[in-house]
């Protein structure tokens, strides 16, 4: 089968991707090693969050509000909820510069932020005591993606403009030429004339098999959901979160649906192979540092209900990678999305049809390019 573009890795990305170019007419096919949204990789977990003003940088934010309209459009045309107006609350010490980003970037685009004293985040938010030297940037308009809901609105909405989707079928060879690109998945042969990689940490074997080292990193990651009062951590009356300390950058959600609190921590973990299966969530070990966070943050809470684990694919900047490949103009990259990815995925299904289609996108990913990692 010939295709104008293949999507390899139809997770958050990929779908999104899979997604406009389906709905500008393109012969699309998208494919994935599992039936996404799945279990597999680093979309699950049923909640993401959406923030606006950017730690990781003032070049995010105008990605960061193009992703959040196009969520909001998902959500009309799918007629699903998939984004809750919960607002989210930064917190950290006042001279933390993931702080002082947010502040500066708030400015910088006129964002709607307070930004709180701990005495007064304890006061609107009881089940929170922080030490007197931290504060808290609260932006109203900021909240939480259901996003397994949110793969699933852009596959169901996909396929009905046309779009094809070949689940269970990982690549296992590809052949790149001046005219095409030809992909082999066990007995089926595929053509495109331009491919996009999202495989997520699977990015980096592909690559190899194009004889490019793609800068990048699996971590196995944890996070869990623990026991909490609704009435101080529920939905609608606590926002989502992210603690930024020098024990660690932590992050998390309010009891949605009466599920519990989320909480897990942004930076560690562990090397994982992604064709290796993960490790399961430890009860015992796994739970500790979450356990002494939430004591020290959040004491109100109570026990571990249970957890899961995922993969970050990092990068050494912690910034995306977004670019065609060094050597192959009709390859496309998406990869190294460091943990902090999901909420742009929406708007990043829109570059990658950009740059499939015209070879270029409107929007400034100069910070996303493979460029930076060369000496």
């Amino acid at each position: 089968m010939k295709y104008d573009v293949v999507v390899v890795g139809a997770g958050s990305m990929g779908m999104a991707a899979g997604y406009f170019l389906a709905k500008q007419g393109k012969k699309v096919l998208m494919m994935d090693a599992f039936d996404p949204p799945h279990h597999h990789a680093s979309h699950h977990g049923e909640t993401r969050i959406i923030r606006h003003a950017y730690g990781e940088g003032e070049k995010y934010v105008p990605l960061a509000l193009r992703a959040q309209a196009l969520w909001e459009a998902l959500q009309a045309e799918s007629g699903q909820t998939l984004f809750l107006k919960t607002g989210v609350l930064n917190m950290g010490e006042a001279s933390s510069p993931f702080i002082q980003m947010i502040i500066a970037s708030a400015k910088q685009y006129q964002l709607p932020i307070e930004v709180l004293t701990a005495a007064e985040i304890h006061q609107r938010f009881p089940g929170i005591t922080l030490p007197d030297n931290y504060i808290g940037c609260f932006e109203s308009t900021s909240g939480v993606l259901r996003c397994e809901d949110c793969i699933s609105a852009y596959r169901q909405l996909a396929l009905a403009h046309g779009a094809e989707l070949l689940t269970y079928h990982p690549l296992d060879e590809i052949d790149v030429q001046d005219h095409g690109v030809t992909l082999r998945s066990g007995e089926t042969v595929i053509v495109a004339d331009k491919v996009i990689v999202s495989a997520g940490a699977w990015a980096t074997k592909l690559m190899s098999a194009l004889d490019f080292a793609l800068p990048m990193q699996p971590n196995r990651k944890t996070f869990a959901w623990f026991d909490a009062d609704e009435a101080l951590y529920g939905e609608g009356l606590f926002p989502a979160f992210s603690f930024d300390s020098p024990q660690g950058m932590y992050y998390g959600f309010p009891s949605i649906d009466g599920a519990g609190l989320k909480v897990g921590r942004h930076d560690g973990g562990e090397a994982q192979d992604p064709d290796t299966p993960i490790a399961p969530f430890d009860t015992v070990v796994d739970s500790v540092d979450l356990e002494r966070f939430l004591a020290t943050v959040m004491p109100q809470t109570s026990g571990l209900m249970y957890g899961k684990t995922c993969l970050y694919s990092m990068t050494a900047d912690e910034h995306f990678i977004i670019d065609t490949h060094p050597k192959y103009d009709n390859i496309i990259i998406a990869a190294g999305f460091s943990g902090h990815g999901f909420k742009f995925a929406s708007v990043i299904g829109e570059i990658l049809s950009d740059l499939a289609v015209r070879g270029e996108t409107e929007h400034d990913i100069s910070l996303f390019s493979l460029s930076r990692f060369q000496a």
